[in-house]
């Protein structure tokens, strides 16, 4: 059963599974997405690590934000942050097209963090890592919408697009979250 389980995560299957009434059993590393290059993006490779969970987008006013990301993920990453962006076309401001998506941030940010393929964010079609996320620190309101999820897996805390990845109370939070368990 756990190399089901694992087959499952791998492939994004288990996602489709937690509109179940156990979803307040899942942690983070259950849940897993598409990689925005194709193929499995499993959150489960992050075990143990703090991660940053951020739906993104290219033509938002709050896109430079990429660039906070990416100084946060050079910055942290050897002490235990991942940072996992996840492209979203629910606020009609993304391309359809990963290559485009892919070229924007490589070229404008020089992105080298994982990124997930278009995803739904929210409403009832929500990838259900936002559902779950959601139900314990509140709903994606728009682009840029991050997830700080502890090591454990299951501590999640949210900040709106307005708080940018590098603002002090996401930096006190950050860093107690990294301390803890390192």
């Amino acid at each position: 059963m756990p190399e089901l389980r694992r087959r499952m995560v791998a492939g994004g299957l288990l996602g489709s599974l937690a509109a179940a009434p156990a979803l307040a059993d899942h942690t983070a590393f259950d849940f897993g997405f598409e990689a925005l290059e194709g193929g499995p993006l499993p959150l489960s490779e992050f075990r143990g690590r703090v991660l940053l969970v951020v739906n993104t987008a290219s033509f938002c006013g709050f896109t430079p934000q990429y660039a906070a990301l990416q100084r946060l993920y050079d910055r942290y990453g050897a002490r235990g942050l991942t940072v996992v962006g996840v492209p979203s076309e629910d606020f009609n401001q993304e391309s359809d097209d990963a290559r485009r998506i892919r070229e924007l941030c490589d070229t404008m940010f020089g992105i080298t963090f994982p990124m997930a393929a278009l995803t739904h964010v929210r409403g009832p079609g929500a990838h259900p890592f936002f559902a779950w996320a959601a139900r314990r620190a509140g709903p994606v309101r728009w682009n840029f919408h991050k997830y700080l999820v502890a090591r454990d897996g299951v501590q999640v805390a949210g900040f709106s697009s307005h708080i940018p990845p590098d603002a002090p109370e996401m930096l006190r939070v950050l860093h107690t979250k990294l301390a803890v368990g390192a």
